[in-house]
């Protein structure tokens, strides 16, 4: 392959990968919470239960068992808000000799 047209590919896959999104804007369907994108398109239950799941896993337990229990949308929501803001919890230690 030539020098050219080696250029030429190369730029060609760099112009097309910074112009593709990353990530849905909110006013197109996307959802975000704690500076997570999700997805889009969830239906409440849904979202609800990616905010209780993701303030479990900050540290502060929250769970409505009565959707968790009747609402999948819920309960699939909940576990994808704790896995994907696990991160998101900060400990703070003692330093010794203090």
């Amino acid at each position: 392959m030539s020098y050219s047209k080696t250029t030429l590919l190369f730029t060609s896959i760099l112009l097309l990968n910074a112009c593709s999104p990353n990530e849905l804007p909110v006013s197109e369907g996307g959802y975000y919470h704690s500076g997570i994108y999700f997805g889009s398109k969830f239906p409440d239950a849904y979202k609800k239960g990616i905010r209780d799941g993701c303030t479990t896993s900050k540290g502060n337990y929250k769970k409505s068992h009565w959707f968790f229990q009747n609402k999948k949308e819920y309960a699939d929501g909940w576990f994808l808000g704790r896995n994907r803001c696990k991160y998101l919890l900060v400990i703070e230690s003692k330093t010794e000799g203090k």
